[in-house]
């Protein structure tokens, strides 16, 4: 199984951006906990970050044909992006959104996802395991 993980907008920042919430760990750190992951679930990852919603959107689309399944961290995107949500339909790939921190305890206009409706499932606030957990959602959804 080849997997796709897009992260989105600022977490390319992570050790440094808002340690309170995401932590003291870096994006490296992050790769390498998926990297892990993937291989004891043996699964192929590859991973694509953007803080442009355009770009996002033209690597999902490249994505089609190419992997089995994409698990996104849509970041800020995900409470603003109809074109993230209509990318990920269109392609057709099971995706499932990850979250680090559990959205539901932090602000308001953070409660709407647009990309969960397209997505088979949703992980939030399980830290960089979280990325792990969406892996073996997607693995279990694709042996059925």
């Amino acid at each position: 199984m080849k997997i796709l993980v897009i992260n989105g907008p600022n977490l390319n920042m992570l050790g440094i951006r808002e340690p309170e919430i995401y932590g003291s760990a870096t994006y490296d750190d992050l790769l390498d906990t998926v990297r892990r992951g993937a291989d004891g679930l043996g699964m192929e990852v590859d991973f694509f970050q953007s803080n442009h919603e355009g770009a996002l959107v033209d690597e999902i689309q490249r994505a089609y044909g190419v992997y089995d399944g994409i698990v996104i961290n849509p970041a800020a995107y995900t409470h603003t992006s109809v074109a993230l949500l209509d990318a990920i339909k269109a392609v057709g790939i099971p995706a499932v959104e990850v979250h680090i921190s559990d959205v539901r305890e932090r602000e308001d206009f953070r409660q709407v996802s647009y990309v969960r409706k397209g997505c088979i499932g949703t992980v939030m606030g399980e830290g960089f395991d979280g990325y792990v957990h969406a892996l073996r959602i997607l693995k279990e959804h694709m042996e059925g």
